[in-house]
């Protein structure tokens, strides 16, 4: 039996309101719904924490420990596991914080991309920190690799140089816009109360630009792939580690990792090479903790030592199976607390009042409504705490109240 490859793509920063797949409209990001429409789509995945060590915990682990230190101090990630079972594995990233982490040395080859020192936008696409990340990726699998392989591709994306040719981000403002800033730097701040429209406008407009050019790299990336031997044996996934606020809830950037959807929803998509799940989506409540024990699965290995044995897997939902399923999650910043059911998003603060919304209706956490419903706020609220305060305990089926979706 050939053995198959794997080749992971994880992008900060991608807000999952601009991909087509995840219902935009007029940006245009052919390559990723392409890669999506031969893929397995998860339409609701969401971060477990916004820091971006915790992100890996959960994908190189698939353990809920409390942090990337402790599970790197005691159990077996993705990349070790692997390679004790013959996987050729490599990491490609422009972070350095992600290629200094203990489970980033254990990949075989590590290829960092020094970002630049970029102060302006490139003249070509060509030029830019995501096409110099992209392009390594793309000679790495030109030399051949040594097969089987596990490709782990990290890209710091919309959290590094913002420095698409301006043509990129020009393209989206209308005649009567303002011209989009020339930041290189990504933003990060509150918009005051009273503040003018046109700012926000002009760093959405920015921000697509940087999106199309993410689309432009991953395109070709994925075409190296298709286009050759790899694709009989190869399965690619895409993921991002969290969002990035465009002027939503009047913060642009991460800021105080508020957890409303546009930080906290991620694009998650698994294309495998024999169709397997192709065309197919799931509204199923996942997270990144899903994310190895699945590859793992799929590669018909014991997952058995992965993590601390808490590892659960996607593939019985992507083999179109209807196995039992979480009701509910939990997401964590530094700031707030959430918990999440398919028909609510409860939003607590650490310091300030809980907030409620409708789901799936109110994607974007317009109408905040526990003042209208204090039942199910405060059973949320509840269900919020005792998780936070017992850590591991064995969780329960959250009532119906909690749990069915309303009109």
């Amino acid at each position: 039996m050939t053995r198959r490859n794997l080749i992971c793509i994880a992008v900060e920063h991608l807000h999952a309101g601009t991909v087509g797949a995840y219902g935009n409209s007029w940006i245009g990001t052919a390559a990723i719904d392409e890669l999506a429409s031969q893929s397995f789509v998860f339409d609701q995945a969401y971060l477990e924490h916004t820091a971006l060590d915790e992100f890996y915990r959960a994908a190189w682990y698939g353990s809920r420990t409390e942090s990337l230190q402790l599970a790197a101090e005691s159990q077996r990630s993705l990349p070790q596991l692997l390679g004790t079972a013959g996987w050729h594995t490599a990491l490609v990233t422009d972070s350095a914080e992600v290629a200094s982490w203990l489970p980033g040395a254990e990949f075989a080859e590590q290829l960092l991309v020094e970002p630049g020192a970029e102060t302006m936008s490139a003249d070509d696409p060509a030029e830019t920190e995501l096409a110099r990340l992209f392009s390594t990726a793309t000679e790495w699998l030109v030399k051949p690799p040594r097969e089987p392989f596990c490709l782990w591709l990290h890209s710091r994306g919309m959290g590094g140089a913002w420095d698409a040719p301006l043509a990129m981000r020009n393209r989206f403002a209308e005649e009567d816009d303002p011209e989009p800033p020339k930041l290189v730097v990504p933003p990060n701040h509150w918009l005051p109360d009273e503040f003018d429209p046109d700012e926000p406008l002009g760093i959405k407009h920015a921000y697509c630009g940087q999106v199309v050019l993410l689309d432009m790299c991953l395109g070709a990336l994925v075409d190296q792939i298709l286009d050759g031997p790899l694709a009989a044996n190869t399965a690619i996934a895409f993921v991002s580690t969290g969002g990035f606020p465009l002027g939503e809830h009047r913060r642009i950037g991460p800021c105080d990792e508020a957890l409303y959807n546009e930080i906290a929803q991620l694009v998650l998509m698994l294309r495998f090479p024999d169709v397997l799940g192709g065309l197919a989506r799931s509204q199923m409540l996942v997270q990144p903790t899903d994310l190895p024990g699945t590859l793992v699965d799929w590669l018909e290995l014991d997952r058995t030592g992965l993590g601390d044995g808490t590892a659960s897997s996607l593939l019985p939902i992507i083999q179109g199976e209807k196995p039992t399923w979480r009701d509910h999650l939990r997401m964590t910043s530094r700031h707030d607390r959430a918990l999440r059911t398919r028909a609510w998003h409860l939003r607590q603060p650490l310091t300030g009042a809980a907030e409620l919304y409708a789901k799936p209706s109110d994607r974007w956490e317009v109408n905040e409504v526990s003042g209208l419903l204090h039942e199910v706020s405060e059973g949320m609220q509840a269900v919020l705490t005792a998780e936070v305060e017992s850590p591991g305990a064995e969780v329960l089926p959250l009532a119906e109240l909690l749990t069915t979706e309303v009109d």
